[in-house]
């Protein structure tokens, strides 16, 4: 029976190997056998890789780039594996058993690292609303290799030795680099977990705008720029040269061509809703009688104040048996064409060929034929044929549009919502959820997966929360959000409030959209970051004996068997969320998760009754692949270990280790 190996199966994706092993689908003739400390190992063959290549190969000194001081420990700090793991917090959590969302305590970095398996290539939309490196932000520094040390030693999981991590000031020399060093690495790894169509938003401001752009480029390629949008937050300002009253949400798209494909972004124009609405109410009231369903709407839209979006459709006062219209102009524009199409349109009454715009028409006379011959027809007659005909514009089939790449929304309205929902004062500037759910709408289909690893107070999953009620969706959040501290009596760290801003929200929206909650998954599952749960084998001379009973019973004595249980779903790549049923096989708990993909037993005294009754599963589940692991040190003894793998074979089970 194998052992997992905690330096290998105890860690993450390890980024380097699986690079090297895509490229080695593609250029196998660039490697050569090649041997490390542990075993030997494929290496790649430059000169060879070279020759590939041919002429794509740069090797000018001077060349266009974007660097820093620190870029590439930053990358390298990417690839390193974490040992980490995911501890469950079921008492900080809202709906465990039936919620597929997400709440992760911790260190970004650490925490993208051990996601890289389990939710490789599944997100949808990113969205993230990172320092901004104003001076006064908090920005905690990454140490090479130990980066999960630091994060235990700041959050007092062990002794800090006066460890502290101060805001990133102006004078500190390093401005832009230390930003650039923490963001780089997360960039890097969030894009592995992007789908094929997937997109990232990120809100920054003037003073890393031109730097995100630049990483963002490099990460995703120019070519997939999107946008950067403006977001005016304020109509005030108070400045001795201009007032800076707005920021930035840049979006990208993993491959833009597939995100395209993946269907065309479209939001509600603002009002149309409403305006549908009342057509709907005065045709109940006056059936097929268009004329008087006409003034109906003309007196309605009149009484409308200045300034109300409704009033902007004004225009939208005709009806048919189609639905509300507007009589459009489709003459031909005036660009000096002498060949526009002149070709006769008939008036329905009369018969006579109507009058003709000076320019010609925007249709060609196949398309004007098919107008025509619809019912009702899309074209708009006058009394007779001096009038020049129009085309009908249907409300109803042109009542959404593109994401403006400017818009106003005014940020007190973020504050107000927040303190709401977890008090006043408690987090200063939060973004607004109304904006990410507008995005979340024309981003994301019905079960789509959003994640936010700078989740601050939470208002991505609010924003989930919200679209998914409003619209009836199964869409998905995971939040990452480091421990950071509060000055606040009521919140410890950040992250505390951002929960509780989830439960708040949480409650507000099962009490106001009672209806369009249920069935929807509402909550989220709290996990937090720690050390692994397994003692690697790390012997001291001083103390050998006692460092060889540590690796036996290797499981550390402060975790319980669902620690161990969720740090094994990710280490094969499983989701956190997926189904996991307890069974008492002779006595001792097993666990089988995703239906039989992973099956596991970590008790003591393992005979084989409970063997044999795993490998009854097998026929049972029917799984395409079934991975079993026992605790190393929980058999009965050496022979019935043995026996187990043979057991385990013969019914179909051959990935079987222990730990």
């Amino acid at each position: 029976m194998d052992k997992l190996n905690p330096k290998q199966d105890g860690a993450s994706l390890d980024i380097v190997q699986d690079n090297i092993d895509k490229l080695r689908e593609l250029f196998p003739d660039a490697f050569t056998e090649g041997s490390d400390w542990d075993g030997p190992r494929w290496k790649v063959d430059f000169d060879a890789l070279r020759k590939i290549l041919g002429d794509y190969i740069e090797d000018e000194r001077e060349r266009y780039s974007f660097t820093w001081h620190g870029k590439a420990r930053a990358r390298q700090i990417a690839q390193t594996p974490s040992a980490g793991t995911l501890r469950p917090c079921p008492e900080e959590s809202v709906n465990w058993d039936t919620t597929r969302n997400l709440f992760i305590e911790g260190d970004n970095l650490e925490v993208l690292k051990l996601l890289q398996k389990s939710y490789h290539k599944q997100v949808k939309m990113i969205y993230i609303d990172p320092p901004y490196n104003t001076g006064g932000e908090f920005i905690y520094p990454d140490r090479f290799q130990d980066n999960l040390d630091t994060y235990l030693r700041y959050t007092g999981q062990i002794d800090d030795q006066g460890l502290k991590v101060s805001a990133n000031s102006e004078s500190s020399g390093r401005y832009h680099t230390n930003w650039l060093n923490m963001m780089y690495p997360r960039l890097r790894l969030a894009r592995n977990l992007l789908r094929e169509d997937g997109v990232i938003f990120v809100s920054i401001n003037d003073v890393e705008a031109p730097n995100i752009r630049k990483i963002l480029d490099e990460i995703y390629g120019e070519e997939n720029f999107v946008s950067q949008v403006v977001w005016q937050r304020t109509r005030r300002g108070d400045a001795k040269l201009i007032a800076n009253n707005h920021e930035y949400i840049v979006c990208y798209a993993k491959n833009i061509h597939a995100t395209i494909e993946a269907g065309l972004w479209r939001r509600p124009k603002e009002g149309v809703e409403e305006v549908l609405e009342k057509y709907e109410e005065v045709k109940k009231r006056f059936g097929g009688n268009h004329d008087r369903i006409r003034k109906e709407m003309q007196s309605w839209y009149r009484s409308l104040p200045d300034g109300d979006p409704r009033k902007s459709h004004k225009h939208y006062n005709w009806s048919d048996d189609r639905g509300l219209y507007f009589a459009a102009d489709f003459s031909g524009p005036d660009d000096g064409r002498a060949n526009r199409p002149r070709h006769d349109i008939l008036h329905p009454v009369t018969g006579r060929p109507c009058r003709k715009p000076s320019t010609g028409w925007r249709w060609d006379k196949e398309r004007t034929e098919w107008a025509l011959n619809q019912y009702p027809s899309r074209i708009h007659f006058g009394l007779d044929e001096s009038t020049i005909p129009n085309r009908k514009s249907y409300l109803n089939e042109v009542s959404v549009e593109p994401f403006g790449s400017v818009f106003y929304k005014d940020g007190r309205s973020a504050t107000l919502q927040v303190e709401r929902l977890v008090g006043s004062g408690e987090f200063p500037f939060p973004k607004n959820s109304e904006v990410i759910r507008e995005l979340i709408d024309i981003v994301c289909g019905d079960d789509d997966f959003v994640l936010d690893f700078f989740a601050g107070s939470g208002t991505t999953g609010h924003a989930v929360i919200e679209s998914n009620v409003r619209m009836k969706k199964k869409r998905r959040f995971l939040l990452v959000q480091l421990q950071e501290p509060t000055n606040s009596a009521s919140y410890k760290d950040i992250s505390k409030l951002g929960m509780a801003r989830l439960r708040s929200a949480i409650k507000e929206s099962e009490r106001d959209g009672a209806e369009n909650s249920k069935g929807l998954g509402l909550g989220f599952r709290a996990f937090s970051l720690s050390a692994s749960n397994i003692r690697p084998w790390d012997p001291t001379a001083y103390d050998l004996s006692a460092s060889l009973f540590d690796y036996i019973e290797n499981i550390k004595s402060d975790r319980t068997e669902s620690d161990v249980l969720y740090e094994l779903l990710l280490k094969y790549g499983l989701d956190l969320v997926v189904p996991i049923e307890e069974r008492e096989i002779a006595g001792k708990a097993v666990y089988i998760t995703g239906a039989g993909a992973l099956v596991v037993c970590l008790g003591d005294n393992i005979g084989l009754e409970v063997v044999n009754g795993i490998a009854s599963l097998k026929d049972e589940l029917t799984p395409e692949v079934m991975r079993v692991v026992f605790r190393d040190a929980g058999f009965t003894n050496d022979v019935v270990k043995t026996n187990a793998v043979q057991i385990l074979l013969q019914a179909g089970i051959e990935d079987v280790k222990s730990l």
